[in-house]
């Protein structure tokens, strides 16, 4: 198993949640060498292989591959969770075309590059599934991430959708072999090292809460049983194409606070 930005909070909650589950895994890092190291002390008596590249590099991409392939003999489950953004608010009149570049490899094209190398191996093994991390800023939009929402829509969406398709004939239902399988989870606000900051404002969790049924921030543990149970062949056997939000029932993000309105011409 290989999971992607396995250093950041979501990517090692979901490193821990399959070690508990005694997978073997590959766990990738880019410039964090040293988080992978304690992740992987920490995993214990779980084999695992610690890889690092930059993965809007295609050589770097395949080194990786076939660096897993050498020591496990091949790769059955692909959590495409490494991406990056703009953590400042940029209005779309303000955004270079580097940035806009920069995203997409980032989030888009780096999940193109492991999901072709990946649909590499299981076109031989005729076995495999694959979970791809998205955001709810591809399901609902970020103002001032248009960059990075349009990424995730375009993965959660257009490539899970289209990839079902095909992995599903790369590695075909048998009488005792469910299918190959692809599903998207998509987080909303989730307590991680880059998200801690801005949580820690009170009013900032009061506007981003007041959308959900479930009131609440989401911790990457939320993520990472619901990526174990979708990668599971015995209980996720008959689900693919899906694209699952976890973020407590949320529907949208308020646009406007109260303040900001003028009922005299509501």
């Amino acid at each position: 198993m290989l999971i992607t930005g396995a250093s950041g909070g979501i990517g090692s909650a979901i490193a821990r949640a399959f070690a508990a589950e005694g997978a073997n895994l590959v766990l990738h890092g880019h410039r964090n060498r040293a988080a992978l190291r304690r992740l992987q002390k920490e995993l214990g008596q779980v084999e695992s292989l610690l890889v690092s590249a930059d993965l809007t590099r295609e050589a770097e991409v395949k080194k990786v591959f076939a660096q897993s392939q050498k020591h496990f003999g091949g790769v059955d489950t692909l959590i495409a969770n490494a991406g990056s953004w703009e953590t400042r608010e940029v209005r779309l009149q303000n955004m270079s075309l580097q940035q806009w570049h920069r995203t997409m490899d980032g989030v888009l094209t780096s999940s193109f590059l492991c999901a072709r190398e990946f649909f590499r191996i299981v076109a031989a093994r005729r076995r495999g599934n694959a979970v791809l991390i998205g955001s709810t800023a591809g399901v609902f939009g970020e103002a001032g991430h248009a960059d990075y929402a349009s990424a995730k829509a375009a993965m959660a969406f257009g490539l899970t959708r289209s990839l079902k398709n095909e992995l599903g004939r790369l590695a075909p239902h048998t009488k005792n072999y469910c299918g190959g399988r692809i599903n998207c989870v998509c987080p909303g606000w989730t307590v991680v090292p880059r998200t801690a900051a801005k949580l820690a404002d009170s009013p900032v969790v009061r506007k981003v809460t007041a959308t959900m049924a479930l009131p609440k921030i989401a911790r990457p543990e939320d993520i990472a049983g619901a990526v174990v149970f979708l990668a599971s062949d015995r209980l996720a056997g008959h689900i693919t194409g899906q694209t699952l939000v976890i973020a407590g029932g949320m529907e949208g993000r308020l646009l406007w606070q109260p303040g900001e309105i003028n009922p005299d011409i509501a």
